[in-house]
């Protein structure tokens, strides 16, 4: 009769927690291009909040200088380089 009151506990694995990938000092704006460019999938797709980590505000401002970029020809509006490769 000495059961325990939960049989399947979780084992208490310690885990590192992410930095996030904007700081407090990061500026969100499209001339920032280092910044900018880790939001990018390799086919130029605006990547995820839930893929990026950040804040719904942190997201909305990258999507916003991502398109200025974009409009100012500092980023490609389509990454097709697997078109050329034949």
């Amino acid at each position: 009769m000495n059961k325990s009151k939960r049989p399947f506990t979780k084992s208490k694995r310690s885990f590192r927690r992410r930095l996030p990938p904007i700081q407090l000092g990061d500026r969100i704006d499209y001339r920032n291009m280092s910044l900018i460019s880790r939001f990018i999938s390799e086919q130029g797709k605006i990547l995820s909040r839930r893929v990026n980590r950040v804040t719904l505000k942190q997201q909305r401002l990258i999507t916003i200088a991502i398109k200025q970029a974009r409009i100012l020809s500092l980023l490609p509006f389509l990454n097709n380089q697997k078109q050329f490769e034949r």
